[in-house]
């Protein structure tokens, strides 16, 4: 399927400093997404991941448990691809005050990612389900990292 350009760069000068910026052509794209073959079985197959998962989030006791180590899991590993060389282990040693063991210095930019997801979490609106009277059914945002 050919499609058109999708975007073009808008070039500015801020502080004296010229910047490009690529804009995005507008939605929804010309010709319409088809969503035959292989792309509706991916699609397919994206929904039913979500599903699993929003079912499993009923099966856990506790969500904010989950969310804690998930922030983790989630900032040591967006900080490997910027060359960190801190594991999740360094992050929760470092979280324990007096821990032993060496700790890379660089676990510092990983908590600065946890305080930022954490941060951004405690913003986002708490949105209830539409069975709003089971208490397992509140959004997975309601417990915060």
């Amino acid at each position: 399927m050919e499609r058109g350009i999708a975007g073009h760069y808008s070039v500015t000068t801020d502080s004296g400093e010229v910047v490009r910026a690529f804009v995005p052509a507008s939605l929804p794209p010309e010709p319409p997404l088809a969503f035959t073959g292989d792309l509706q079985q991916l699609l397919e197959s994206a929904l039913l991941a979500l599903g699993r998962l929003d079912s499993a989030v009923h099966f856990l006791p506790d969500t904010s448990v989950f969310l804690y180590h998930y922030v983790r899991k989630e900032a040591v590993l967006s900080s490997q691809i910027e060359g960190t060389r801190s594991t999740l282990s360094h992050l929760l040693l470092s979280e324990i005050e007096g821990a032993p063991g060496v700790i890379p210095d660089d676990v510092g930019e990983v908590s600065n990612y946890v305080a930022a997801l954490t941060a951004s979490a405690q913003r986002l609106p708490v949105v209830e389900s539409p069975d709003s009277r089971d208490p397992r059914s509140a959004d997975v945002r309601r417990a915060r990292p």
